[in-house]
């Protein structure tokens, strides 16, 4: 179908961990909030096993890039779904994973990613993060015009600042809080993007993602991780964004919560 120009969306990224487990979830939040795009990651699914009737039967077009048990990363519609592009740009070197594809949605060129963890500092999945990040930073530079509408969410594994980690003297020498992956992170940002939520929200101790571990999310004890970084032709028009806490509750929740972004008229 072909993309639609809207003049107001409602758009969210949400780390589902395992689409198959939390479909119902999905489902739910999907009717009772009714974003016009969502982006998901770790779907861990299979192309051939994405749910695609069932968010057609929501209203929602769908564009997936998975592998089975790991990754994954989709994107949802109501505002058309054009130029599906899975994986990193031609010319960019191809990542091996499923952690990003690409699609513009109601004239806005939206990338839904999964970042590499990274595990820790002297691992070898810590060296590949960051080089994932600058392969995204390229991949922009070759998919997308600064100057247009655009929008880079999802998973993105790293806490821009110290505020955005429940207590950073207990990330001392630990992922997701490095110097380098921020370096990455802000060269990326260097695109032309700005973290949405920040501006309209300033303090400290807002979350996306609390650990199942030690009663983490009763605790307070998480990280705000998931982003949703626009262009400035999107920002500027941006009304207000929130973090859906209620998700992370009840039965079998993800670890992370939904982040959610309105974007008014132009």
């Amino acid at each position: 179908m072909p993309t639609t120009t809207v003049t107001a969306v409602l758009i969210a990224t949400w780390n589902v961990n395992s689409l198959r487990a939390r479909m119902p979830r999905v489902e739910q939040w999907l009717t009772e909030n009714g974003p016009d795009v969502l982006c998901m990651q770790e779907t861990k699914l299979a192309n051939d096993k994405f749910p695609v009737a069932e968010m057609a039967a929501l209203g929602y077009e769908s564009a997936h890039f998975g592998q089975g048990q790991w990754n994954g990363v989709a994107i949802l519609s109501r505002v058309g779904l054009d130029a599906v592009l899975p994986n990193f740009a031609p010319g960019v070197e191809q990542d091996t994973e499923a952690r990003i594809i690409t699609a513009t949605c109601g004239g806005v060129r939206i990338s839904s990613v999964y970042v590499p963890n990274g595990r820790e500092l002297d691992h070898e999945h810590y060296r590949y993060k960051l080089s994932w990040m600058k392969r995204l930073r390229q991949h922009l530079d070759t998919d997308t015009s600064a100057s247009a509408d655009a929008v880079v969410m999802g998973d993105f594994n790293i806490a821009p600042q110290d505020r955005d980690v429940w207590d950073a003297s207990m990330f001392a020498g630990a992922t997701h809080v490095s110097q380098a992956e921020r370096d990455v992170l802000a060269e990326v940002c260097g695109f032309g993007l700005t973290d949405t939520f920040r501006r309209f929200h300033d303090e400290e101790k807002l979350f996306s993602w609390w650990d199942y571990r030690g009663g983490g999310f009763h605790k307070g004890h998480g990280m705000r991780i998931d982003l949703i970084l626009a262009t400035e032709s999107v920002a500027r028009r941006s009304v207000s964004s929130s973090i859906d806490r209620n998700a992370r509750k009840g039965e079998k929740p993800s670890d992370h919560a939904p982040v959610l972004l309105e974007i008014g008229a132009p």
